[in-house]
């Protein structure tokens, strides 16, 4: 596991004085991160809306503020919607099968089992198939719980228009996700034995573990090999693990709130790997490839609700 460190990108640089619209900023920074990556699946972004936020609010005459905590997740939001729109268009044409950007998370992210289910690979990939303003509404009132005149606000609709894209969105979702939460150990346990299977490449082994209508997707971005559609079915997925490199390392680790792998090779960071479990079989695999995505997986990335 890389080195722990906090989340910095977007915070106003120190000269040894904190002001208070500075340190109002630092307290929720890594609630306002949490809530622009929900929203736009990319760390990158989500550090570049936090720029976009801080210049804002330091413009902000702090008197005129009731609830500072709103108003930044207000203005978050407003940012991660304009780029959200911006980022649909591109990944129109993304090469392949798209992924979120995986986050190497704290191990107490998977204790809060809401805030771990939220940004795992699974739910993401739910929260794509949501409108712009549907996934911010989804994210703020599901999510964080902010009121109904609060995201509002945010999305510049009335609040009874808010609630019915809640509803919509909720239906959406719930229609489309994880059927069931697995416990961090059960996970931890899942993984454990799918890295021995792969590592000695025992394709029975790797059968008995996933399920017959698994889906595998790799995120390649037109830069590293990927299947260029995802591969169904557990014969042709395990056909495709048990082809991985002898000379590959598997570092077991925690992405997106649940267990993953790291694979290695000379040392540096080829793919990250996370799977998805349902009723003790993987039923989704997700391998991050695109290098774009990886340059930041050796640091830990602090969520929070």
């Amino acid at each position: 596991m890389g080195q722990r460190t906090r989340n910095t990108a977007g915070a106003p640089p120190s000269d040894g004085h904190v002001d208070p619209a500075t340190e109002s900023f630092v307290v929720h920074r890594n609630l306002l991160f949490t809530v622009a990556y929900e929203m736009l699946g990319s760390a990158t972004d989500a550090e570049d809306v936090l720029q976009e936020t801080w210049l804002r609010w330091a413009g902000v005459d702090l008197r005129t503020v009731r609830d500072e905590r709103a108003y930044l997740i207000r203005v978050t939001t407003r940012q991660a919607l304009s780029r959200l729109r911006t980022l649909r268009r591109r990944r129109e044409s993304y090469v392949g099968s798209w992924l979120p950007e995986p986050l190497l998370t704290v191990p107490d992210v998977a204790e809060d089992v809401e805030l771990a289910d939220s940004v795992s690979m699974a739910m993401l990939l739910v929260l794509e198939t949501l409108a712009p303003v549907e996934r911010a509404v989804f994210v703020l009132r599901e999510v964080f719980d902010l009121g109904y005149d609060e995201i509002a606000l945010a999305v510049d609709k009335s609040p009874v228009a808010v609630r019915q894209v809640a509803h919509r969105a909720r239906a959406h979702v719930t229609a489309r996700r994880p059927r069931r939460v697995v416990p961090p150990a059960e996970a931890r346990g899942a993984l454990k034995a799918f890295q021995r299977a792969v590592e000695t490449g025992d394709l029975q082994r790797l059968l008995d573990m996933i399920a017959p209508d698994v889906v595998l997707l790799t995120d390649g971005g037109g830069i590293a090999q990927a299947a260029p559609a995802p591969v169904v079915g557990a014969d042709r997925v395990a056909h495709v693990l048990g082809r991985i490199n002898t000379a590959v390392v598997l570092h077991p680790t925690q992405v997106n709130g649940y267990p993953a792998l790291i694979l290695r090779v000379g040392g540096e960071v080829d793919t990250v790997l996370a799977v998805h479990i349902d009723d003790g079989l993987i039923t989704g695999l997700y391998a991050v490839r695109n290098p774009e995505k990886l340059s930041r997986i050796d640091r830990e990335a602090i969520v929070t609700r």
